[in-house]
């Protein structure tokens, strides 16, 4: 058989067993593919939902109502406690002013009959002494009043035992019964809280 003829014979062989693929070599330490992952298995089935129990369901909103009601209380209970510390705070300011402010009362009075005594007299109304004593008496009220103390002067108005005492009562004309007509000592008040009450003369 010519040389040629036997070439075209090779090439025209029948078809036999297709050669294997050559088989992929893994590298050690490599974690092996996941399967579906070249296609060939196909995609993996999708997991099932899971259905939880309507009791389960109701026992987790009650614990959250629970804890809900917990946080809302526990707040409120510190709110509270916030409130009631500060007051229990202004109230203690406002006692340790009012102690401080009954030493300086004394002081005050007696300044007024000072002022009163040397106004009444002879002397020179415009004297350096007399001065001093109002300027004194001037800046001790202007502090007191910038601490909310305050003095009241009652002649005239009715009679209050709260904000009041009454050192005597006298009929006096032209006076209704009930009615200060004299103020011996004046009063102080802190806010709405009676440092000392007016000393006053009453018309019976």
């Amino acid at each position: 058989m010519p040389a040629h003829e036997h070439e075209i014979e090779q090439e025209a062989a029948p078809d036999g067993p297709a050669p294997l693929a050559p088989v992929a070599e893994h590298e050690p330490g490599a974690a092996p593919a996941a399967p579906g992952s070249d296609g060939v298995h196909g995609d993996a089935p999708p997991q099932a939902a899971v259905e939880l129990d309507p009791e389960v369901l109701r026992e987790r909103a009650a614990k959250a109502d629970e804890y809900l009601a917990l946080a809302q209380r526990t707040q409120a209970d510190f709110e509270n406690f916030r409130k009631r510390m500060t007051r229990d705070v202004r109230a203690a300011e406002a006692r340790g002013m009012g102690r401080l402010a009954k030493e300086l009362l004394p002081a005050l009075d007696n300044l007024d009959r000072a002022l009163a005594a040397v106004e009444s007299s002879d002397a020179d109304e415009e004297h350096h002494l007399t001065e001093g004593i109002r300027l004194v008496q001037s800046e001790l009220s202007s502090a007191l009043a910038r601490a909310g103390i305050e003095g009241y002067a009652t002649k005239g108005e009715r009679f209050d035992p709260v904000h009041h005492e009454a050192v005597a009562q006298t009929p006096v004309e032209g006076a209704e019964p009930g009615t200060i007509v004299e103020v011996l000592q004046s009063g102080y008040r802190l806010n709405e809280l009676v440092l000392r009450p007016a000393r006053v003369v009453v018309a019976g």
